[in-house]
């Protein structure tokens, strides 16, 4: 074997660097390498976040919709309790762009309107001849936006004289558009409420329950078997109409918000509890004690953090279970009622199968409900994969 190895060495050249070592000499990185390598765990998780298109296209969706709430006055054609008695149950106008081979923009046909007498339904046909160009950044209904000041600029607003229901009309003759616009407000706030009680509430009984343990675990842990032993729904119903009938509809609208919040915080501890009972026997954790950190100090300061981003992740999943919720509460009729206007409120028009079967435009409302529940779990999907660190 010597041999062999002798005889194949001079072969083999060994190269020996004849330059000064220099300890204190690294090799450079590229920019992008020392963007990756210095960058914090939230940017760390941008990274992978940007990668899963569907939660990005899901988060961009979702911004978008939170956005109108903020000018939903400004976007809906018309006031949300304005009634065009003349165009009750009227079905959805078409958008047109040509009208005889001619290009004339955006414009809908104008209704002819009869009353047929053999089954007295009210029946609605396009009138080729009234042509009503659709208006843009336009002067239509005034209303007060937040209580400061008054406006009626709209972002599109009816021909002079013409009507605009892109989306028909219900039975007191008020466009499903303008209320679906007006009711994304209700709907997607009692989500941000509810899951900023549920949130409180779950960080709280989860931490005390897993840095402690022993007897405030126990006591904690029964009472979360408790609330989680009721069907959700029932229990949903139950409180809700426990709610005074002489309340006025904003009480209402933050009662509701509670009990979705008070419900909701189950999951949420338990997922606090187990990650506290093996972040807190850590090496940093211990030396925080043996420091003189305060028990509120160490569950705030150090454990907490080191997993936040999975409290986002779970929260961004619990609040379409929430907007589900105030929906088919108020569906029932014991959740949200009227002047108030949620999703849920709209479709509590709908629950006549006869009126579905003749005017099936009063079941646009669940549309939003399906994309912001989509949204909301590819977004929490996405996010959830950015947060883990073995992903």
């Amino acid at each position: 074997m010597s041999q062999a190895t002798g005889n194949l060495s001079p072969l083999i050249g060994h190269y020996v660097s004849r330059e000064p070592f220099d300890p204190y000499e690294i090799e450079a990185l590229t920019p992008e390498q020392e963007r990756y390598y210095m960058a914090s765990q939230w940017t760390l998780m941008w990274f992978k976040l940007k990668r899963h298109r569907i939660a990005v296209i899901s988060g961009a969706v979702l911004a978008a919709l939170y956005f109108s709430i903020l000018i939903s006055e400004f976007l809906a054609p018309y006031d949300l309790h304005t009634r065009n008695t003349g165009f009750i149950y009227a079905p959805p106008q078409g958008i047109h762009l040509f009208h005889e081979g001619r290009f004339v923009g955006p414009f809908v046909y104008g209704y002819n309107y009869r009353l047929n007498m053999e089954n007295l339904r009210r029946e609605y046909t396009p009138n080729p001849a009234k042509v009503e160009p659709i208006r843009f950044l336009c002067r239509g209904d005034s209303y007060e936006y937040a209580g400061l000041f008054e406006s009626d600029l709209h972002f599109i607003c009816p021909a002079e004289g013409g009507t605009l229901f892109l989306l028909g009309t219900d039975r007191l003759g008020r466009d499903m558009l303008s209320r679906i616009i007006y009711g994304t407000r209700i709907s997607l706030t009692v989500g941000l409420f509810g899951i900023t009680i549920s949130f409180f509430l779950g960080i709280v009984l989860g931490g005390l329950s897993g840095y402690y343990g022993g007897w405030v675990d126990t006591i904690i842990q029964r009472l979360i078997e408790v609330i989680r032993s009721f069907p959700e729904l029932p229990l949903w119903m139950a409180l809700s109409a426990a709610l005074p009938v002489t309340w006025n509809p904003i009480l209402i609208y933050f009662g509701i918000t509670v009990i979705l919040g008070l419900i909701d915080w189950t999951g949420l501890a338990r997922a606090v509890r187990s990650k506290l009972l093996a972040l807190r026997e850590e090496d940093f954790a211990t030396a925080a004690v043996l420091m003189g950190a305060s028990p509120r100090r160490v569950i705030g300061r150090h454990l907490l953090p080191s997993f936040m981003s999975h409290l986002i992740a779970s929260a961004t999943l619990s609040i379409p279970s929430m907007i589900l919720g105030e929906t088919a509460l108020s569906f029932l009729g014991l959740g949200l009622r009227p002047p108030l206007t949620s999703w849920g409120v709209l479709l509590n028009e709908a629950q006549n199968i006869n009126v579905v079967a003749l005017y099936p435009w009063l079941m646009l409302p669940v549309a939003p409900v399906i994309i912001i529940v989509l949204a909301f779990n590819f977004f929490g999907d996405g996010l959830r994969d950015a947060a883990d660190p073995y992903h």
